[in-house]
């Protein structure tokens, strides 16, 4: 199998080693993991691509590249540059430092590598680390993602249909913020949203006396609806959320075209 690997956090990110890992054991002796990753952190930049202006790529050693833009800029660059005469198998994105649950999800350039690799036809999976109280203590903060992770994916591509027509699936996992022996199992579930929202701006004043605003997030122990992404990993469980890149809102599609008429 050979592997296509990336993430948000940048290419010498710890949690990108612990998803490199996790590939390599997937891939099996005879397989191949390709690491193309941004140079610099590009969390929060979602789906974006660099559609204005060149991306710089350059290599940093066997079978290892960086990017100057974002993970799914990192995505289209390792199928159709640096492996387009051996497209990979499989695209993984990760593994985030911090959780993509919920709401986060929509902001997440992890999850936007994957959606890239799903677009581009291929089997594609987010995997993103919980921090809490409990991880904080842990030598490897990413234990539990570097102790379950390779497992997870097999489940999933078993489970993957084999078949797929319009926008492919892409999966969403999550691992909780405890250390791997303290988790409860695997879930899948639906995206969550908590009850108030996680991001605003803070107005900061510079020495030059310029103003600068900073985005910051919310509290992220604060569940989400039961049974649903968030609430399911702050009870130890790993979660796993098939998505599509399709917005549409089908089940307002009806009402809306009687309204339309």
């Amino acid at each position: 199998m050979r592997i296509l690997i990336t993430n948000d956090d940048g290419i010498n990110a710890p949690g990108l080693s612990v998803l490199h890992d996790i590939a390599t054991e997937l891939a099996g002796a005879d397989g191949e993991v390709w690491t193309v990753a941004p140079a610099f952190e590009q969390s929060g930049v979602g789906h974006c691509i660099s559609y204005t202006h060149p991306t710089m790529i350059a290599e940093m050693g066997a079978r290892r590249f960086a990017a100057e833009g974002s993970p799914a800029d990192c995505v289209l660059a390792g199928i159709h540059d640096v492996l387009k005469d051996t497209p990979p198998d499989l695209v993984l994105s990760g593994v985030n430092r911090g959780n993509n649950s919920a709401e986060n999800a929509l902001y997440s350039g992890t999850l936007g590598g994957a959606m890239e690799g799903a677009l581009q036809g291929l089997p594609a999976i987010a995997l993103s680390q919980y921090l809490g109280p409990k991880t904080h203590g842990l030598d490897n903060p990413f234990e539990c993602a570097a102790a379950h992770g390779a497992r997870i994916i097999r489940q999933i591509l078993d489970a993957d249909p084999k078949d797929q027509t319009g926008y492919r699936l892409f999966y969403n996992v999550n691992f909780p913020p405890c250390a791997a022996v303290d988790v409860v199992g695997t879930v899948a579930t639906p995206q969550g949203i908590r009850p108030e929202p996680s991001f605003k701006v803070e107005p900061h004043t510079a020495p030059s006396g310029r103003r600068f605003l900073w985005a910051s997030g919310g509290n992220q122990r604060i569940p989400t609806a039961p049974g649903t992404d968030a609430a399911m990993n702050l009870q130890d469980y790993i979660t796993v959320t098939p998505m599509r890149a399709d917005l549409t809102c089908h089940d307002s599609l009806a009402r809306l075209k009687d309204a339309l008429t």
